[in-house]
C-alpha cells in the first residue's frame, strides 16, 4: 500500500473510532504500525525511562493518537505535510521528550512544535473549550501585558492536554503559513520543505533538521 494511502486510511479509521466507542477499543491494531513508523523517525521515543522531565515525555505509542487527531482536526491530507510536521515535532522536542522550552527557557514557549508564547496564546484562543480559562488567566490583556506566570499558565492549558499539545504543529501550519508555503510542502521537495522552515517556522534548515525530515519522507511522504 502506498505510504500516503496508509496514513489516509489511518485517519479515516481514527475518525470512525472517535464516533464509535467499540472501534476505539480496537485501536491498538491501528496504533502499532504507525507507532513503528514514528519510532523510525524519532528513535528515542521508544521509552521515557531516563527522560529529563518524565511527565513531559511521550513514547511513540502514546503520541500516535494525538498526532493523527491533529491531522484530522486541521485537514492535513498529504503525506508530505504529515512528514514535515512530524519531523518538526521530533526535532523540536528531542523525540517527544519535552513540552516546555528550557534552552534558553523563554516564558510561555512550548508544546510539541515549541512555538512562542504569542502563538500559544493565539492557538489557545482558537480552541473554544479553553475560552473560559483564557479569559480567567489573561483578563483580556494583550500578550505584551502578560506576566511570566500568565504566559506559563496559558502554555500549561495546552501542554496539559495531549490533543492540544500535539495539535500545535498542525494548527500553526494551517493558520500561520502562507498558501504558497503549504503548496511547496505538499510537493514533497527539499526546496518546499526548506521554505517552510525558513519562511514560516522562521529558523534555519540545518542538516540535522533535514535528516529527520528525509527519514519522515521515506516513511510517510
Amino acid at each position: 500500500m502506498p505510504r500516503t494511502l496508509f496514513w489516509m486510511e489511518s485517519l479515516l479509521l481514527l475518525m470512525l473510532s472517535s464516533a464509535t466507542p467499540i472501534l476505539l477499543r480496537r485501536q491498538n491494531s491501528l496504533q502499532n504500525p504507525i507507532a513503528s513508523k514514528l519510532l523510525t523517525i524519532a528513535p528515542q521515543s521508544d521509552t521515557c525511562v531516563g527522560a529529563p522531565y518524565p511527565l513531559e515525555c511521550r513514547t511513540a505509542s502514546q503520541a500516535v493518537d494525538p498526532i493523527i487527531t491533529s491531522f484530522v482536526t486541521y485537514d492535513i491530507a498529504s503525506g508530505a505535510e504529515m512528514a514535515a510536521l512530524i519531523s518538526l515535532m521530533a526535532f523540536e522536542t528531542a523525540d517527544f521528550k519535552y513540552q516546555n522550552n528550557y534552552f534558553p527557557g523563554n516564558p510561555g514557549q512550548g508544546t510539541r512544535n515549541m512555538q512562542s508564547a504569542s502563538f500559544n496564546l493565539l492557538y489557545a484562543k482558537s480552541i473554544p473549550a479553553l475560552a473560559p480559562s483564557i479569559a480567567a488567566i489573561t483578563g483580556g490583556s494583550a500578550i505584551d501585558a502578560l506576566s511570566v506566570s500568565q504566559l506559563n499558565q496559558v502554555r500549561a492549558l495546552l501542554t496539559g492536554n495531549d490533543d492540544y499539545d500535539f495539535g500545535s504543529a498542525a494548527w500553526f501550519f494551517t493558520t500561520q503559513c502562507s498558501a504558497p508555503v503549504r503548496a511547496g510542502v505538499q510537493t514533497g521537495t527539499l526546496a518546499g520543505w526548506q521554505t517552510y522552515v525558513t519562511d514560516c517556522i522562521g529558523t534555519t534548515a540545518t542538516s540535522d533538521r533535514q535528516s529527520i525530515w528525509e527519514i519522515a519522507m521515506q516513511e510517510i511522504g
